[in-house]
């Protein structure tokens, strides 16, 4: 039997699907299909007496910098991707280096001066701004984009009804519960960011699950690794019946 590289599935945006490609140390066959996708509505609110922004992803820096928002403010971000990009734009950055609780834990520790202005997109999760408001940190949301929910391609759907094993990273619950309605009948390994992602999943069949380690992009790519390498071992084992 030829060998093939394993079958990897990525849901995400494209651009956001290619640095998590490039992360990767396991040689794989990508299928990019993007479930959600990002569009700026806006509008970026009267920002007098805002004295600092929160970022959860990325979708919320490109949507505050194609609303022409300032970058004279201190930020903080969820995690090291969304900091990045933050940076790219000219804010100065503080990072939780995790997901939204630990976001919250680090700025009440940090208990800056308010209020503060979440930018975020109409799905947003976590309750970012009414808890810490209620931590002592004033502090509004702003939605500024939508993720309005995309089909699955052709070739993710060829992918997941036919027989060799697909391994898919998912990294927001929203994201499994879509991959979830669609038909799956190939072996599905999952690298999920958290345990609220698997249980997104619930309604399908998977062969494996492997929840990262930490909820950041090298834990998942570490992840989704072991994974790829499980899917080749497998592949192998069905090519020898």
């Amino acid at each position: 039997m030829v060998d093939q590289l394993p079958l990897l599935l990525m849901t995400r945006p494209r651009a956001a699907s290619e640095r998590f490609l490039a992360e990767l140390s396991t040689e794989c066959a990508p299928i990019l299909s993007p479930l959600i996708g990002f569009t700026v509505t806006g509008p970026l609110p009267d920002l007098a007496g805002v004295r600092g922004v929160i970022f959860t992803s990325a979708n919320g820096v490109a949507a505050y910098q194609a609303l022409g928002g300032p970058t004279h403010f201190p930020a903080f971000a969820v995690g090291a991707a969304t900091a990045a990009a933050a940076r790219e734009v000219g804010l100065e950055v503080t990072s939780a280096d995790g997901d939204a609780e630990a976001l919250i834990a680090m700025i009440s520790q940090r208990h800056p001066q308010g209020p503060l202005l979440h930018i975020r997109g109409t799905h947003g999760r976590g309750d970012v701004a009414a808890r810490l408001t209620a931590l002592g940190v004033p502090t509004q949301a702003a939605i500024l984009y939508d993720q309005p929910e995309i089909p699955a391609t052709e070739a993710a759907k060829t992918a997941l009804s036919g027989t060799r094993p697909v391994v898919a990273p998912v990294f927001s619950p929203r994201t499994g519960a879509l991959l979830a309605k669609l038909p799956v009948k190939a072996p599905l390994l999952v690298a999920a960011m958290s345990e609220a992602v698997v249980k997104s999943l619930a309604p399908l069949h998977i062969r494996e699950s492997s929840i990262a380690e930490r909820p950041d992009a090298a834990s998942m790519a570490a992840c989704t690794g072991a994974l790829l390498a499980q899917a080749r071992a497998l592949e192998a084992d069905q090519g020898e019946l």
